[in-house]
């Protein structure tokens, strides 16, 4: 359909199909005809790639990334726009629209039934709400996937972006870098929205490394260490790890120093190599 974004066609179907925008789902749906197709043109829609769109909204950038790549597979949760999908993107013969929660998807299967022979990337505009829990799935399921790119909160986005030992850094940054390179494509006003949200957004790019960082032998005690190491971002590492594992003072004083640290050393002062040195130290002596 053309003219997507256009707004009163938009609400034209919207009305059509007596679809109204649901606040518990988090729903913005982009209206800026500019923005689409800067995302699909970034996120590795084109030839000879399949690509997963997570939460599809009227199917503006589904049709975006349905003229690039060769097959697009959008999952949506919200059953009432399966009908406004129905009509927005007839044209196209390469979309599935799925009707599902993503965290409830087999992505291995889905992935291993409708993208053989092709390179596959996720592209997504996501609710703010469940930025963070969706981007660790990606990840950490270690999906046969190219890149991530999604359309964040920007304060989101410049914290997930942010490089490890500085102090916009968090525990999903140290998660984010570990499994791929971040980076910030372009911002977004909160005025490409209907409705507009409260927050100004902006498009990220996460390239899946092929490689994790090497020394770390149990991901997930690492994965719990820097949860702990980040719960409480004021404190010391000692402190902060010590009161988030239940390790006594002493055995992670020892680790910090076992790893050639200071003693009074912040997490976010600590480099990727750092995290992983004084994991492996701290893991030895518990």
């Amino acid at each position: 359909m053309d003219n997507l974004s256009n707004i009163g066609v938009i609400k034209d179907v919207m009305q059509r199909h007596g679809f109204t925008f649901s606040k518990a789902l988090g729903q913005n749906f982009l209206v800026n005809p500019s923005v689409c197709p800067r995302i699909a043109e970034m996120g590795n829609a084109k030839p000879g790639f399949g690509v997963i769109e997570i939460g599809t909204g009227v199917g503006v950038l589904t049709n975006e990334l349905a003229k690039r790549a060769d097959k697009v597979v959008a999952i949506e949760i919200d059953e009432r726009l399966i009908p406004v999908l129905e009509e927005t993107l007839a044209e196209h013969d390469n979309v599935k629209v799925i009707n599902a929660d993503v965290m409830k998807v087999d992505l291995h299967k889905l992935i291993e039934e409708e993208f053989d022979g092709l390179e596959v990337a996720v592209c997504a505009n996501l609710p703010y709400y469940i930025t963070s829990p969706i981007l660790m799935m990606l990840l950490e399921q270690r999906l046969r996937i190219r890149s991530v790119t999604v359309m964040v909160q920007k304060e989101a986005g410049t914290r997930l972006c942010a490089p490890v030992g500085t102090r916009d850094m968090g525990a999903v940054t140290v998660a984010i870098n570990y499994f791929s390179k971040p980076k910030i494509l372009f911002n977004v006003s909160r005025g490409s929205f209907m409705p507009a949200p409260n927050v100004d957004s902006c498009v990220v790019r996460f390239d899946i490394n092929d490689t994790t960082p090497e020394g770390v032998t149990d991901e997930a005690f690492f994965f719990k260490m820097v949860r702990a190491a980040f719960s409480q971002r004021r404190k010391t590492l000692v402190n902060s790890v010590s009161a988030g594992l239940g390790t006594d003072k002493q055995t992670v004083t020892a680790a910090v120093e076992n790893s050639g640290l200071g003693a009074n050393v912040r997490p976010e002062q600590l480099s990727m190599e750092e995290l992983v040195r004084f994991n492996e130290e701290l893991k030895k002596l518990t």
